[in-house]
């Protein structure tokens, strides 16, 4: 399936879906971070994601290799969208989310996470496996996932 081109195709990822993406490259974070890489969808980003993004995939226990850091990045900052929406005001779960939820509502995008907790039950949240069932991108039963 194509994922259609537009608002639709915006995605927040959060902090924990992208660490989870460069531990395990075969498994849904990573597909997601795949489909980001190709185009297929446009990440969403501000200036609190992008620190947070760098703090922790620099981080050194955690050893990620270095060009496949820089590479993301690069992709990111070439083709990601950059907004910087005014804060919300109501009390959130986890106050160091607010970001990636404000800047999901600020353009209308899906927040993917493995944290739906720290979030108000919102539509537009997702983890990893119901945003790509939500797009058919889960592979049937019995295909390798």
């Amino acid at each position: 399936m194509t994922v259609p081109q537009g608002e639709e195709n915006r995605v927040i990822v959060d902090t924990n879906v992208i660490v989870s993406a460069f531990i395990s490259p075969n498994g849904k974070p990573a597909k997601i971070l795949h489909m980001v890489k190709n185009s297929q969808l446009q990440i969403c980003y501000n200036d609190k994601i992008l620190a947070e993004y760098r703090d922790v995939l620099t981080r050194r226990h955690f050893k990620f290799i270095n060009e496949e850091r820089q590479e993301f990045f690069e992709h990111l900052e070439r083709l990601g969208l950059f907004c910087q929406p005014l804060a919300s005001t109501f009390p959130m779960p986890d106050e160091t989310d607010r970001p990636f939820y404000d800047v999901a509502k600020h353009c209308n995008a899906d927040l993917i996470t493995g944290n739906t907790k720290h979030y108000p039950p919102e539509s537009f949240i997702h983890t990893p496996t119901e945003f790509l069932a939500a797009i058919g991108m889960l592979q049937q039963k019995g295909e390798p996932t």
